[in-house]
């Protein structure tokens, strides 16, 4: 597992350039290159992470924060439009982007209508 706080850094790196990839892909086939579809949110959560720990704190370094579900959560940063299905399609790709990189088990993708 990569605890690190650069390892943690490149994986969020990476994850990132696939959300942002993702989202604009799934723009670019279903709405024809711009924003549309239903509104909503998206965001990554990582699950059975003591924020004070060191991963936990290396997490909330690239922009994780605590939730009230006790998850660290990543707010949607990989598309800058409103569409849920796109914001979601990114936050999937950077689940298992993130996932891969890091070895962490429970990292979920979630998003919710506005």
């Amino acid at each position: 597992m990569l605890t690190e706080t650069h390892n943690i850094e490149l994986a969020h790196s990476n994850a990132i350039a696939a959300a942002q990839t993702a989202a604009q892909q799934f723009v670019d086939t279903h709405f024809g290159g711009t924003d549309g579809g239903a509104c909503g949110f998206a965001s990554v959560e990582v699950y059975c992470v003591r924020s004070n720990s060191k991963l936990g704190k290396a997490l909330q370094a690239v922009g994780f924060s605590k939730s009230y579900t006790g998850a660290l959560t990543l707010r949607n940063r990989w598309y800058p439009g409103q569409s849920v299905d796109a914001a979601d399609a990114g936050a999937q790709a950077y689940k298992e982007v993130f996932k891969q990189l890091t070895g962490l088990e429970k990292v979920y993708a979630a998003s919710r209508l506005d």
